[in-house]
């Protein structure tokens, strides 16, 4: 907006925001840009500027007299962030049974961003289990690869450490870490006891990230377990859904087969973030060390999709394919996770419509907004609207879906075969659950992985014998073939 400055962009809401949505971004900013919290030059004018700007739209009159100056709304959103959206069919058809609709969206950096492609500020606390069953080549591994990443800090970089078994130890309070050779002490002191209660190192992890929370930096826990935890997974869940509010992501990795793979998802997916399998100690290195290095790689986060349907449309699924690939929430809002400053943020979404809801020609599939945080912006992003609609026609029209759509949905075919198979055994059919197993080891064979093909073979027969999935078998089909979703780097 030449010559004016957009109080809605500057609150980072849209045109149509609520009082509610309004007072609570101008809560959000004054809480980061006040002047008794924050120093950072230049940024004290954006408070002063923030709250002339909640002061006009929070004032029914004031916001009716500015909004009659402003432009027309463009149609294009002109932000920091590029939204495209493909649909596998370019209409619906009027007939008496469900129909599935698949909507791919990808969401970039714009070219025209003003964001500066730097390496973001990491304040990353590593939540580390020490629990009995990590002795020996587990946490020498552990210890090793943390000692590097502290070598690896950059000098705005803040690193915590926190340790646990039945109860949790910070061995590295988060902070900026200047005597490096005391803290690699700290950690080659670490030894193994007790059981495993997540619970408690997460609580304290959480707590470590939160002391140092900045929306210039990147926030998160990395949690490393190999172990279950006992009684406490709805607590856990619970500090997740408190992490998601106080946008702060967690990862995890579960070392070998002893640990809990369905609730490792559901607690990293609720901020946004993912789970990893590492099936030998000798993949900590690599992998831990890929994650850390991929956070100070994010251009945004905390991407949120706010989304209402029409009644008659279910959305049966949510996939995301890139950065790092592993199913979604389907409940609104959806933590979509980081677009990296050279990958984008690519989710699969698929809706079942139900004839009632085909009466009218057009149909809004979804209405949304779409929200991030780029850190290295000092203002809030402008928040994207969506609108998914497609005609109703009586007849079917003769159009191939687009390349992007069949692309996608190959790549995550592998994945759904092997739910497929979790589903069937579930639900007791065991015979249903092998020959999914077998069909999955043929296109597998054919896409020329072969070890998971063995692997997958081999589940077939063990679930028909023994009624039940193998821990290691089970984990690594589900984890290979998530795997097999990324985009290959050529």
């Amino acid at each position: 907006m030449p010559g004016k400055t957009d109080f809605y962009a500057l609150l980072g809401v849209s045109r149509n925001a609520t009082p509610e949505e309004i007072k609570r971004a101008y809560f959000d900013a004054a809480q980061r840009l006040h002047p008794d919290k924050n120093k950072t030059p230049g940024e004290t004018e954006f408070f002063l500027e923030v709250q002339q700007a909640y002061e006009t739209l929070s004032d029914p009159k004031r916001r009716a007299a500015y909004d009659a100056t402003l432009p027309p709304e463009t149609e294009t959103p002109t932000g920091p962030l590029k939204v495209n959206v493909d649909f596998s069919r370019p209409s619906l058809v009027r007939v008496d049974e469900p129909q599935l609709l698949y909507v791919l969206m990808d969401i970039a950096q714009a070219q025209n961003s003003s964001a500066t492609a730097v390496a973001t500020p990491l304040n990353v606390c590593l939540v580390l289990d020490r629990s009995t069953s990590m002795q020996g080549e587990k946490l020498d591994v552990v210890k090793a690869t943390t000692i590097q990443l502290i070598r690896m800090l950059q000098s705005q970089d803040i690193l915590g450490v926190v340790a646990f078994s039945d109860r949790a130890e910070v061995l590295i309070p988060c902070g900026y870490q200047s005597d490096r050779s005391r803290l690699e002490a700290r950690v080659q002191m670490l030894n193994h006891n007790g059981g495993t209660e997540i619970f408690q190192g997460l609580s304290a992890g959480l707590e470590e990230v939160r002391r140092n929370a900045d929306p210039r930096r990147v926030n998160h826990v990395i949690l490393l377990t190999d172990g279950h935890t006992y009684g406490d997974e709805t607590a856990c869940l619970a500090l997740a859904d408190q992490a998601a509010k106080q946008n702060i992501g967690i990862s995890g990795f579960g070392i070998g087969k002893d640990w809990n793979d369905t609730f490792l998802d559901a607690l990293t997916s609720r901020t946004g973030g993912s789970s990893a399998y590492v099936s030998r100690p000798q993949e900590i290195q690599r992998l831990l060390i890929e994650k850390f290095t991929t956070l100070g790689r994010v251009f945004a986060e905390e991407v949120r999709l706010d989304f209402k349907t029409v009644p008659g449309i279910d959305l049966n699924y949510v996939f995301r394919l890139q950065p790092e690939a592993g199913p979604l929430p389907l409940e609104s809002p959806i933590p979509l996770g980081p677009i990296l400053q050279d990958v984008s943020l690519t989710v699969l979404f698929e809706f079942a419509i139900q004839p009632s809801a085909l009466e009218a020609n057009n149909l809004h599939i979804l209405e949304g907004v779409l929200k991030a945080h780029i850190p290295s912006l000092p203002l809030p992003v402008p928040p994207v609207r969506l609108l998914w609609s497609r005609r109703v026609t009586k007849k079917p029209v003769p159009e191939p879906p687009p390349l992007t759509i069949v692309q996608a949905m190959s790549r995550l075919s592998l994945y759904r075969i092997q739910e497929k198979a979790h589903a069937a055994a579930n639900a007791g059919d065991y015979a249903k659950a092998s020959r999914h197993l077998q069909t999955l080891a043929s296109h597998l064979l054919a896409q020329g992985e072969r070890g998971l093909a063995h692997t997958a073979l081999l589940e077939a027969e063990n679930i028909l014998r023994t009624q039940t999935f193998s821990e290691e078998g089970k984990k690594q089909i589900k984890y290979g073939t998530r795997a097999l979703c990324l985009p290959s780097k050529t």
